[in-house]
C-alpha cells in the first residue's frame, strides 16, 4: 500500500463535443507508476472528458489504498472548481464535481494543482490513445499496461454532454461547414500616442490615451449588447482573452468590465516585432532602409531589421488560434489583439494570402468576426465594424 500518491489526469474532445476520452495515471512521490486509466467516452466535451480524468484517477488512487493525494492537471476549470475558487453552475458539470468530491472525501488529503499541458504529457498520451479508439484508429498502448475499455469509466454512468452554441444555419447552408464553430470577436485595441502619430507600433508597450480609453469603452458597451457572450461555462462569461501589451489589456479590462468577466493574456496575440523600425512613421522607415522596406512590403519572409518578418507573426498566431481552439472549442471567444495578428486571422479564415495584410484596413477599436468549424471550413462575418463608435 501507498500512501501518499500523484495523479495525473487529462480528458480531450476532437470536435468538443467530438469522440473523446481522458487518461490518468497514479504515481507515487518518486514517479513510479503505480496504475493506469484510459477511457473512450463517446461523443462528448473536453470538460467532460477531464472530469472524467479526474473521477478514474482518484478511482484507481483509492483502489492502492491511498492516504493522501495531489492531483495535478491542466485544466484550469476543474482544478479552480475543484479547489473551491470557481463556482460550478453548469447543470451538467455538477454531478461530475459531486461524484469527483464523494470519491476525495475517502481520502485524508486532496491537493489540486494547476500545471502547463507539457508537464501532463503521460495523461494526455493516455487520453490521446483513448481519442484514437473513439474515432477508429488503432491505439498505442504500452506494453504491459493493461488499458480499461468501454464507454463509460467504471463506476460511472455515461455523462451528458454539455450544450454548445448552435451553428448559423445560414453559413452551414451555404458553405457545407459541419459542426459547432469556435467564434471569434476580434477587438483591435483603442488609441495611443504612438497610433495617434502614426508611427510603427510593436512591441513597445504605450498605454492608451483618454480618446482610446473612450473608444474601448464604446466597444465594451458593444459587446455587452451582444447576444451569446454569457454561456454559462467558467463563471458564465466567455473568455476574454487579450495581448500581453498594456493597450490591449486596457481594452479587454473595459471588455470584462462590462460583461462581469475576467481579462486572461495569450503571448501568441502580441504585435509583430518591428525592431529597428518600432517609434517610425512609415516615410522615415522608408528613408531609413530605401531597399529593405520595399522588399517587405513585397515579401512576407522579410522582417524589420532586428525584428520579425509577417511569415513568423502567421505562424506565431496560427499556434495560438489552434491552442484556443483546442482549450475552448465551440464557444465564443473575445480576442483583444493587433492589427497585424486580427489581419492574420481574418487571412486564415478567408484561406487568403499575404497580400491582404496590405490590402485591408483596420481602424482603432474595430470589430470583426471569424468563426472557424471542426471541420476545416471557415465563416468570415464582419470585417472592421467602427459603428459603436459613432
Amino acid at each position: 500500500m501507498t500512501s501518499h500518491v500523484v495523479i495525473e489526469a487529462d480528458g480531450g474532445s476532437r470536435g468538443n463535443p467530438g469522440p473523446a476520452g481522458y487518461g490518468a495515471v497514479v504515481k507515487d512521490r518518486d514517479g513510479q507508476v503505480l496504475a493506469e486509466r484510459k477511457e473512450s467516452l463517446g461523443i462528448v466535451t473536453n470538460n467532460v472528458a477531464e472530469y472524467n480524468g479526474l473521477i478514474a484517477g482518484l478511482a484507481a488512487a483509492a483502489e492502492l489504498g491511498a492516504s493522501t493525494v495531489d492531483v495535478r492537471m491542466d485544466s484550469k476549470l476543474v482544478v479552480e472548481q475543484m479547489s473551491g475558487r470557481w463556482k460550478i453552475k453548469h447543470p451538467d458539470m455538477q454531478p461530475l464535481a459531486e461524484r469527483a468530491k464523494e470519491l476525495a472525501a475517502g481520502f485524508g488529503r486532496v491537493r489540486y494543482e494547476w500545471i502547463p499541458r507539457a508537464q501532463n504529457s503521460h495523461a494526455d498520451r493516455l487520453a490521446n490513445e483513448a481519442m484514437d479508439a473513439a474515432t477508429g484508429k488503432p491505439a498505442a498502448g504500452r506494453p504491459g499496461k493493461a488499458a480499461k475499455t468501454g464507454t463509460a469509466a467504471e463506476g460511472t454512468a455515461a455523462l451528458p454532454k454539455l450544450p454548445t452554441r448552435k451553428p448559423d444555419r445560414s453559413t452551414v447552408a451555404w458553405t457545407g461547414a459541419k459542426g459547432t464553430p469556435t467564434r471569434l470577436l476580434l477587438l483591435r485595441h483603442g488609441q495611443t500616442e504612438m497610433s495617434a502619430l502614426r508611427r510603427y507600433s510593436g512591441r513597445g508597450d504605450v498605454p492608451l490615451t483618454e480618446l482610446g480609453r473612450t473608444q474601448a469603452a464604446a466597444a465594451a458597451k458593444r459587446l455587452a449588447a451582444m447576444d451569446g457572450l454569457v454561456d454559462g461555462v467558467d463563471g458564465g462569461v466567455v473568455p476574454i482573452i487579450a495581448s500581453p501589451l498594456t493597450r490591449t489589456k486596457q481594452t479587454a479590462q473595459a471588455v470584462a468590465d462590462a460583461l462581469g468577466g475576467r481579462v486572461e493574456t495569450h503571448p501568441g496575440l502580441i504585435e509583430t516585432d518591428f525592431g529597428e523600425w518600432e517609434g517610425l512613421t512609415f516615410a522615415e522607415a522608408a528613408d531609413r532602409d530605401p531597399d529593405l522596406h520595399r522588399s517587405w512590403l513585397g515579401d512576407s519572409s522579410v522582417p524589420p531589421p532586428g525584428g520579425e518578418s509577417f511569415d513568423v507573426v502567421h505562424r506565431r498566431v496560427r499556434k495560438a488560434r489552434d491552442e484556443l481552439i483546442a482549450e475552448h472549442g465551440g464557444r465564443t471567444l473575445v480576442l483583444v489583439s493587433h492589427v497585424t495578428p486580427i489581419k492574420t486571422l481574418l487571412r486564415m479564415g478567408l484561406d487568403a494570402g499575404p497580400q491582404l495584410l496590405f490590402r485591408l484596413h483596420l481602424d482603432l477599436a474595430a470589430l470583426s468576426i471569424v468563426e472557424f468549424y471542426p471541420d476545416g471550413n471557415a465563416s468570415v462575418r464582419l470585417v472592421n465594424d467602427t459603428s459603436h463608435l459613432a
